[in-house]
């Protein structure tokens, strides 16, 4: 028998980890719930185990899996910082766990506060007059953002608006959100100096399609990690033409308690709560993407919004003007908590610091890679930064995915690769402010070796991993095709 058949192959007939007493109350038979016809006519081939069985399983798929609470996680631009317990236990609590959305409000008026506080906490934190709680990730709060403006520009007969500027280093929830949202994308180029936005081809662009511009998408700083010095001026051209100026608060993590999107001209901001506020994320949720907006377009936001009325909390319903709701009930709460205390923890000045350390720890890597890696943009980056394996590629065939995976032989998860386009053999890292100094200077030895390694043995990063439990996959097959089914083993 293998060895692997001997992890996954559990059960003997028989074996139970818990007994069910029997049921107390009538209930109807199973003939009369389900059809005859869907009925089984023999048990379903599942194995049989102990409790024992079944927890040194899970805990053995547990410790072969990898996550900020095992190790670093520069990931550029998804932000995987620390989750603290703390926000753990708040969520946790019975007042908010056990609580259901479509209890009256006065049963409910401790979740209506936080709700209501949070709101204010992120629309000043953005400089923003509303913010809706709604949308349960960053690319809903994109889609989110992006009917609000149709609706405004709708109220003002300029229905036929039909157009949104997206930067070529853009996140690819922008293309995808304003296509979703019925729109058509216009790119607009980076400036190979700056790194920001090329001001002379943009007015080109405003010329060209002014009329029918509804938004440009930005993010700032960018997906290079740059902050854009143009941006007061990018904001007066697109308002000049009657578009509106929409944040993507992706890389938020750079800007808390230093400036704000509404006082570089935003009219519209989504928040990654998940990645800003340290709330767990990855494989698909949980996730909050709340959106702020400016005072001339509220009414267009989804209701109810949690309103006050003396020492009661309430829902305030919507207006003729909105979009409706855009999430069953009022938002992933549980989401909300921990963002909620993650703010209150801070307090501004702590927020302040999350930015500052962020940027710093930032810099040191790109300082320190410098010599072994190509910087896309040798300039100060804010959050994060982009390195390139170019040179490994020209001088020894050693790509940025060969360096990704033979990090993961070094207990480290690797940056994200080959994003943004612009940038050949693309690696953007980003180590948050959660990160100590010794586990930086561990990334940048590991980094380095990797590189000496590509000049003297690039073979050896060429077929890494070598250490982890399943070597390197066909990553389009796996993509396209995972095998995700257990299966009872052939006999």
């Amino acid at each position: 028998m293998s060895v692997e058949s001997l992890i996954f192959e559990k059960g003997t007939p028989g074996r139970r980890a818990a007994t069910l007493p029997a049921m107390d109350v009538p209930v109807a038979t199973l003939e009369d719930l389900i059809p005859a016809s869907l009925l089984r006519e023999e048990p379903a081939p599942l194995p049989e185990v102990s409790e024992i069985e079944i927890v040194r399983h899970y805990t053995h798929l547990s410790q072969r899996n990898f996550g900020v609470d095992t190790g670093f996680y520069p990931l550029g631009s998804c932000t995987m910082k620390y989750n603290p317990k703390l926000n753990e236990d708040m969520a946790a609590l019975p007042g908010f766990a056990h609580i259901h959305p479509l209890q009256p409000a006065h049963t409910v008026q401790g979740a209506i506060q936080l709700i209501y506080e949070l709101e204010r906490y992120l629309s000043e934190i953005a400089g923003m007059a509303r913010t809706t709680l709604q949308p349960s990730a960053g690319a809903h709060g994109e889609l989110t953002g992006l009917m609000v403006i149709k609706a405004y520009h709708q109220s003002n007969g300029q229905g036929h608006r039909n157009l949104v500027l997206v930067p070529d280093n853009a996140h690819g929830t922008n293309p995808a959100s304003a296509t979703l949202a019925d729109y058509k994308i216009v790119e607009v180029k980076t400036d190979p100096t700056t790194g920001g936005i090329e001001i002379e081809r943009f007015k080109q662009v405003l010329e060209q399609h002014g009329p029918n511009i509804a938004a440009i998408m930005l993010t700032n700083p960018n997906t290079l990690g740059l902050f854009d010095t143009n941006i007061a001026e990018v904001g007066r051209l697109i308002h000049s033409v009657g578009g509106q100026l929409y944040y993507d608060g992706a890389n938020a993590n750079a800007v808390m308690g230093i400036t704000r999107p509404g006082d570089m001209g935003f009219d519209v901001v989504h928040f990654n709560l998940h990645k800003t506020c340290s709330t767990p994320h990855g494989g698909g949720g949980p996730g909050a993407g709340p959106i702020g907006v400016k005072a001339h377009l509220i009414e267009f936001l989804p209701g109810p919004l949690p309103a006050k009325r003396g020492t009661e909390y309430y829902w305030e319903e919507q207006g003729p003007q909105s979009i409706g709701k855009v999430r069953a009930n009022l938002g992933n709460f549980g989401v909300l908590v921990r963002a909620y205390t993650y703010i209150r923890f801070n307090g501004p000045d702590g927020l302040l610091h999350v930015s500052e350390s962020a940027i710093l720890n930032a810099n040191y890597l790109r300082h320190e890679l410098a010599s072994s890696y190509d910087i896309a943009y040798p300039l100060i980056c804010q959050h994060e930064f982009v390195a390139s394996a170019r040179r490994q590629k020209e001088q020894s065939g050693v790509t940025a995915t060969d360096i990704a995976k033979r990090l993961l032989d070094f207990g480290l998860y690797a940056p994200t690769v080959y994003f943004p386009l612009i940038v050949p053999e693309a690696m953007m890292i980003e180590p948050t402010e959660t990160e100590t100094r010794e586990s930086l200077d561990f990334f940048v030895n590991v980094m380095q070796q990797i590189a000496e390694e590509a000049e003297s043995n690039p073979d050896l990063v060429k077929t890494a991993p070598h250490t982890t439990v399943v070597g390197r996959l066909d990553q389009a097959l796996a993509a396209r095709k995972p095998n995700l089914r257990w299966q009872p083993a052939l006999a």
